[in-house]
């Protein structure tokens, strides 16, 4: 029998693990080329794993719900001619009782703790990640949830690591905890259903956004400045190649991409706002690289990264926008499609809202929003006098971190957006 193993591959810079949601085929079944065998997740975006070969799969090593270390064998393929062969027992063993627990072992060697021994009802009140390492030393150690909250995490977007909660355990018994300050967590009040009410769990990717939007209100003191464009000229100049564009391209062009190849050109201009903060230091972004919101058929949001925006033409940006939104509503987007963005755009208007003051997608320091666009009057200056005509009008939102932005820095951006839009060419060719 030839074997084949499928493992859990590398989704991305920093994601070390990953957990599997869905088994899509059992064991017996029969795998063409391409086939998705599982539904996985990351704290990042769901993917699919498809089969690189063609044979039967003999073999899953994990359940749905467990998580998983990138490079670990998920499962097993026969891609021998017969596919009838049993897989052995020696390599079963070796493969299943090693990767499917993470162990710790204390000092002494003395103790050995499987994920399979912690009482996971503990950890179901709580939204933060924790691997089942941490999990198992918690469990270990009586540290409760509530401790477990109280440490600082040293790990990527501030997750707690083994070494994280080893440190606090050598410290514990010395730790001093200061009188509660206004600094401290926010606890929610507590909030009761009634008769009649339904109630129902956020989904992962909902708790995840949830986290997201509390942790940077808490990080970032935002501020929010507005400012109105007239785009009459866009309007005018969409509905003339709109059509023409859709049978040469097969596509359509909407509002949304214009908007992002002006907002990656103002950033050429003020680069100041492409940057994150480490503490008191200020990482200029080398990138301008471009999020855009995208709202899921389950209500959820979702951001891919068009990334070198400000490197792309026109029709560039048109089909990194329509490929990245269609498989973002399809869930086929890759880890790292989500990941490296700079500065982040969100369009209101799609969902006919004038304005909005949209949260800073954490780490950047500022996120754009784009309203409705509507007729309205209008006073037109020209060198024969002034007079009152039918503009099509948007207004434009930029939430920033006021930390490194401050309120001059971010209105003359917005005002060199505006000029962009304001002044673009009737005849831009697409």
């Amino acid at each position: 029998m030839t074997k084949f193993e499928i493992v859990m591959p590398k989704l991305g810079e920093s994601i070390i693990e990953a957990t599997i949601t869905r088994w899509v085929k059992n064991v017996g079944d029969h795998l063409e080329e391409d086939d998705s065998i599982v539904e996985i997740a990351t704290d990042k975006v769901d993917s699919e794993i498809p089969s690189p070969v063609e044979g039967k799969l003999i073999k899953l090593f994990f359940n749905e719900g467990d998580v998983v270390p990138v490079g670990t064998v998920i499962a097993i393929v026969d891609i021998s001619d017969d596919g009838e062969s049993d897989l052995s027992e020696e390599y079963a063993e070796t493969h299943s009782d090693v990767q499917t627990e993470e162990l710790f072992i204390d000092d002494k060697d003395e103790t050995v703790i499987t994920e399979d021994k912690v009482n996971k009802n503990i950890f179901a009140h709580t939204s933060k990640f924790y691997s089942p390492l941490v999990k198992s030393i918690a469990a270990a150690e009586n540290v409760s949830i509530a401790e477990l909250e109280s440490i600082t995490g040293s790990g990527k977007d501030g997750r707690l690591t083994k070494n994280d909660l080893q440190k606090y355990l050598k410290d514990r018994g010395n730790i001093t905890r200061p009188a509660p300050s206004f600094t401290e967590k926010i606890t929610q009040p507590p909030v009761s259903s009634k008769a009649g009410d339904r109630v129902e769990v956020m989904d992962r990717m909902r708790k995840l956004i949830a986290d997201h939007m509390v942790m940077s209100k808490q990080v970032s003191p935002h501020v929010t400045s507005f400012i109105d464009a007239d785009v009459t000229n866009i309007v005018n100049w969409r509905n003339k190649v709109k059509n023409t564009f859709f049978k040469r391209e097969g596509e359509k062009i909407t509002f949304t991409p214009i908007f992002i190849h002006a907002a990656s050109q103002a950033l050429r201009d003020y680069p100041q706002i492409n940057v994150s903060l480490d503490g008191y230091n200020v990482i200029y972004r080398k990138d301008i690289n471009i999020g855009m919101a995208t709202a899921l058929p389950n209500g959820n949001l979702i951001v891919p990264v068009i990334i070198h925006a400000d490197e792309k033409s026109l029709i560039g940006i048109v089909k990194s926008v329509n490929d990245l939104a269609g498989r973002a509503k399809s869930s086929k987007l890759q880890p790292n499609e989500i990941q490296g963005g700079t500065f982040t755009v969100t369009n209101f208007g799609s969902f006919d809202s004038l304005t909005g003051t949209p949260i800073i997608n954490q780490p950047q320091v500022a996120i754009l929003g784009i309203g409705a666009i509507r007729k309205q009057p209008a006073v037109i200056e020209t060198s024969e006098g002034d007079f009152i005509g039918i503009r099509h009008i948007m207004i434009l939102s930029l939430a920033y971190d006021h930390r490194i932005v401050d309120g001059a820095l971010g209105g003359m951006y917005l005002k060199r957006l505006k000029e962009l839009l304001e002044n673009f060419s009737p005849e831009t060719t697409i």
